[in-house]
Formats: structure tokens, sequence, C-alpha cells
């Protein structure tokens, strides 16, 4: 048996997090996370799954492959804050996109509790990019 057989036999294997023996937040094999936390490279290679599980989803809407860079970031964004449910729910505002309608699109956007409530700033930006197809 290989050292990391050994360990995941003796650590278990976790895909959520869980509180161990002695306290601490551990997830995957006996990765502590309140200790050790995660390196920049593990975030970026989560953030970077997540984005590709995001656009990988955003593929299967026909209109997909019709919208420009930016504002496939802004449903990437949505859709990563959103999760797949949430981001469904948004029918006014994909019914707009798919139209073209992007004024109408960012309109709608405005209207959700998210953008009212949990995350205005950035809900006023991406309303922004989705308007105007600027990053700006």
């Amino acid at each position: 048996m290989s050292l990391l057989e050994q360990l995941e036999k003796h650590e278990g294997r976790r895909k959520f997090p869980y509180t161990d023996t002695v306290g601490k937040l551990t997830i995957g094999v006996g990765r502590n996370l309140t200790d050790r936390g995660l390196s920049d490279d593990e975030i970026d290679y989560l953030l970077l799954n997540d984005v590709r599980a995001c656009t990988a989803d955003l593929q299967g809407f026909e209109w997909w492959s019709r919208l420009d860079a930016v504002r496939r970031d802004v449903l990437t964004e949505m859709r990563f804050q959103l999760g797949p449910a949430g981001f469904r729910a948004f029918k006014g505002t994909l019914a707009a996109v798919a139209l073209g309608d992007y004024a109408l699109a960012a309109e709608r956007m405005l209207k959700s509790k998210v953008a009212r409530v949990q995350a205005p700033k950035r809900w006023q930006t991406l309303a922004r990019q989705m308007r105007t197809g600027a990053r700006t």
C-alpha cells in the first residue's frame, strides 16, 4: 500500500467539511482547514474548476454562443454566485438576454433581492456591464 493510499485509509476521504475528533474543520483527506487553510494555488485551482463548471452549464443555453465576452462573464458571475437553481430563477433576465435586449436584462437584474439587499454594488457593476457590454 502506498503512502497516499494509507493516508486515505486512515484519514478517510470527505468531499464536504466536517469537524474532526479534536474540533478542527477538516476536508478531503485530513486537510485541517482551521489551522492550515488553503494555499493561493489551491484557491486558484478551486476557482478555476468552479468557473469551468459554471461555463459548462451556461453553454447549454442556445443563445450563449451569440454573447460577447463581457456579457458571458456577467452571466458566469451570476451563475457562480447564485448556483444553478438560483441562476435559472432569473427567468425574466434570461428571456431578455435570449432576445438580445440587454438593457431590459440589466433592469430585471437590478429588481432582484440579491441586487437590492445582498450585494448591491456588485450587481450595479454587473448590470452596467450587461447593459453596455463594457467592463467599466
